[in-house]
């Protein structure tokens, strides 16, 4: 069965560099919080708020060992008026028997408020 994992996290500033980390601080809490092995992810989508654009986000990814052959995507969030600003989005769908409320989503920094009702990191 395949499920959808969430994650977001902020950052202070659009550059490249800030932008890797933070997704890849993302993402290695992702995999630990829900035990993901890479064999078992069917795709990654990841999307950012029109103010970050130094840097495509998924390049985070690719530095984690066996992440070679998973399909990731970039794509910008919708620009709804009063919406948290320089966040990055994580969906990860993962082939999984693990059932949905036992998904761990995490939320890091300001994103928390995104859902702080399944921020269970």
């Amino acid at each position: 069965m395949i499920r959808g994992v969430r994650g977001a996290i902020t950052v202070e500033g659009n550059q490249a560099e800030e932008i890797i980390f933070s997704t890849e601080e993302l993402i290695a809490k992702m995999i630990e919080m829900n035990q993901i092995d890479p064999k078992f992810v069917a795709s990654v989508f990841i999307s950012t708020t029109a103010d970050l654009t130094a840097t495509f986000p998924a390049k985070a990814l690719r530095k984690f060992e066996g992440w070679t052959f998973v399909p990731v995507m970039c794509m910008r969030e919708m620009d709804v008026p009063s919406s948290l600003d320089m966040c990055i989005r994580v969906m990860m769908h993962i082939n999984t028997e693990v059932s949905q409320e036992h998904i761990h989503h995490v939320y890091l920094r300001k994103a928390i408020a995104l859902r702080p009702d399944l921020n269970n990191n």
